[in-house]
């Protein structure tokens, strides 16, 4: 029987992972990046008290790994700044890229609520800021906070929707029709609610993320752009029109 740590208790090490240097520079989280976790609000005094003091934070570098295929599970992970990507393993099969892991995102849940081993990547896409919850302090929530089940299983059955949405995203041969409801997925207010209106990403990007090269992403986003559904911006893209972007159909 798994035991759990006790508000009265010291926070465990950082991150702790031998294997990764990401875990090893962790420190703990600013007022400012606690600003940043949307699921606090919903937490009691105590709780919030126990989860400010057991919370670390990390700056991962572009293509290091917050996760990897066969871990344990030991931390909640969440975005405070940056993109990460999740994906499967491709050097034993082809390569996927499952979603985008924009800022406001927390992941992992379903891993830890099972106490797994990730079956799945998580790789950063640029420079990000990255949350980690213990596993302990993740299963003292669950034990005697209501909000907090409310919370994840709102996001278990949003994330559930997102999956179905990305399957039917893989099978559309309209690459304009493939950026739309690729970039109306990581606006998702539920999932990501760090992004607002603005998300900070490249073409480039994009482009892993959704499987089309930087010159394909270009031309659609400008088509995009063209109708009123989007502004390109330096360093990232503006939804005018979220609606418009999950239901567009090429003319």
């Amino acid at each position: 029987m798994r035991v759990m740590s006790q508000p009265n208790q010291p926070p465990e090490s950082p991150l702790r992972d031998h294997h990764s240097p990401l875990r090893r520079r962790a420190r703990a989280a600013t007022r400012a990046e606690l600003d940043m976790v949307p699921w606090l609000q919903v937490l009691a005094a105590q709780e919030r008290e126990h989860v400010i003091e057991h919370l670390q934070v990390a700056d991962a570098e572009v293509g290091e790994f917050v996760c990897k295929i066969g871990r344990s599970a030991n931390f909640w992970f969440g975005v405070i700044d940056g993109l990460l990507k999740m994906s499967n393993d491709g050097t034993t099969s082809a390569s996927i890229t499952f979603t985008g892991v924009p800022p406001g995102a927390w992941f992992g849940e379903g891993t830890l609520l099972k106490h797994e081993v990730y079956r799945y990547n998580i790789e950063a896409l640029r420079r990000s800021t990255v949350a980690g919850l213990p596993l302990a302090s993740f299963d003292w929530l669950l034990a005697r906070s209501i909000p907090f089940n409310r919370y994840l299983m709102l996001q278990l059955n949003e994330r559930l929707s997102q999956f179905i949405g990305a399957r039917e995203i893989d099978r559309l041969s309209d690459p304009d029709t493939r950026v739309a409801r690729g970039l109306a997925a990581l606006f998702h207010p539920v999932l990501y609610p760090g992004v607002g209106e603005l998300l900070r990403i490249t073409q480039q990007e994009l482009g892993y993320l959704i499987g089309l090269s930087r010159q394909r992403v270009n031309e659609a986003l400008r088509n995009l752009q063209a109708v009123g559904l989007i502004r390109i911006e330096y360093g990232g893209v503006r939804v005018l029109d979220l609606g418009g972007l999950r239901g567009y159909r090429p003319a």
